[in-house]
């Protein structure tokens, strides 16, 4: 199974996952990403900085899979298009 890592990106500082977790394939690292993005936001509200966030998903290699404004995780509705993935 890949390994995810899902860093976090505000403006130019980037909060790294150092462990990661293993998923069957990007789908599911989106649907956990989008997952961990709005649990963060309920429980921290009122900290206004999370929305211009970013979560940068990566593979085992350090590439970029996809990216995932928190904005955009908060707003979009679960169903998720195919064209989604960057």
């Amino acid at each position: 199974m890949p390994r995810y890592f899902f860093n976090t990106r505000v403006g130019n500082e980037l909060l790294l996952d150092p462990e990661g977790e293993d998923l069957r394939d990007p789908d599911h690292a989106w649907e956990v990403a989008r997952a961990m993005i709005r649990e963060l936001v309920q429980s921290e509200a009122s900290n206004a900085d999370l929305f211009r966030a970013v979560l940068e998903v990566s593979d085992g290699d350090g590439e970029v899979v996809f990216e995932m404004p928190f904005n955009e995780a908060v707003l979009d509705p679960p169903a998720r298009s195919a064209g989604r993935m960057h």
